[in-house]
């Protein structure tokens, strides 16, 4: 598991909902919270007995690969909401581009999609979204020395977003005269701020303090945007599933294990 920046994830756990108002491999479902009932019952799934879940893998801390097994807040709520419903879970790794826009889920290649996935009314129309699981803030990443200060002080920048991203979109509507660079996913981000190749990263607040461990950059700015993630379907016939996994995030809230599982990866 991740070690955690704990005066910059404490402030953003204040922020954060406690689920109420807020290729790959394989990997098995553990214990869970709720009941495996019937829940799983009819449900037209990828492969019988298993929730199929798409995700873009590496973004930690939500989904990342640990000895051998995806982890990660994101992957650990749906191997609880798997478990829930009777099912074990098998994960696929896709690029976000495709999972966002639909294409994936609507392949056929996963019943579910858990990648950080911001709620948009743009999204909603192409995509079902459960309830609300998490609260997020965009961010400036830039190295330590950096005279970035602010979302102003980009103008004439280099600065990388991840493609298909709200993150992307905040920076090009709120930093026009940024040159902004976009990659594939977070890894070929930071390594492009490492080699010096961007001024600046502009992505989700919990993914850029992973960047900071070591010292070498700092968070120039936290960027309220009223942002939530949701799990994602497919529009048309996913009523069912949608019912079903919003059921185990109910059960997930009222238990605790929601509150555990974010704080063994935010809290203090």
């Amino acid at each position: 598991m991740l070690s955690k920046n704990t005066a910059l994830l404490a402030a953003l756990a204040a922020g954060t909902l406690a689920l109420s108002a807020c290729g790959g491999g394989s990997d098995d479902a553990g214990t869970g919270s709720g009941s495996a009932s019937a829940a799983a019952g009819g449900l037209d799934l990828v492969a019988e007995g298993t929730l199929t879940v798409c995700s873009d893998i590496p973004y930690p801390p939500f989904e990342f690969e640990e000895n051998g097994e995806y982890t990660g807040f994101d992957m650990d709520l749906m191997r609880e909401i798997a478990t829930g419903m009777g099912l074990e879970l098998a994960v696929q790794d896709v690029g976000f581009d495709g999972l966002q826009s639909g294409a994936v889920l609507g392949a056929g290649q996963c019943d579910i999609g858990a990648s950080a996935v911001t709620i948009t009314p743009e999204r909603e129309a192409n995509l079902a979204f459960s309830d609300p699981y998490y609260d997020s803030l965009q961010s400036i990443l830039v190295p330590e020395d950096s005279d970035i200060a602010s979302i102003d002080d980009l103008a004439g920048k280099k600065v990388g977003v991840q493609q298909g991203t709200t993150g992307a979109d905040y920076a090009a509507e709120n930093a026009p005269e940024a040159e902004l660079v976009q990659y594939p996913s977070d890894a070929e981000m930071y390594a492009a701020i490492q080699a010096g190749n961007v001024d600046a990263l502009l992505q989700d607040l919990p993914v850029n303090l992973g960047h900071t461990e070591d010292g070498a950059f700092t968070i120039a700015e936290e960027l309220p945007t009223d942002e939530q993630y949701g799990f994602i379907m497919v529009k048309d016939g996913s009523e069912d599933l949608v019912a079903a996994v919003n059921e185990q995030l109910t059960a997930l809230r009222d238990d605790g294990t929601y509150q555990d599982i974010y704080d063994s990866y935010f809290a203090e």
